[in-house]
């Protein structure tokens, strides 16, 4: 089965803060919605511009598009 890494950014001063915080609820919605999810953590290019991301399954990925829009997304190799 082929995995997909979701990306959400986040931009300015108080992007380590959020992606940290969008984390938490990353957590707290595949657990709630009984999605096998792995990986979630946040990735720091700069003080202004840090990513938080997650890796699902292929088949989740038009669901979690859907309810939780990710900016963008890539396979998993």
């Amino acid at each position: 089965m082929a995995k997909v890494k979701l990306i959400w950014e986040f931009r300015g001063p108080a992007a380590k803060r959020t992606a940290a915080h969008h984390c938490i609820h990353l957590h707290d919605f595949i657990k709630l919605e009984q999605i096998d999810g792995e990986a979630i953590k946040t990735e720091e290019f700069s003080d202004m511009y840090v990513c938080a991301s997650m890796i699902i399954s292929q088949d989740d990925v038009p669901f979690m598009r859907e309810k939780l829009k990710p900016h963008r997304g890539q396979l998993v190799k």
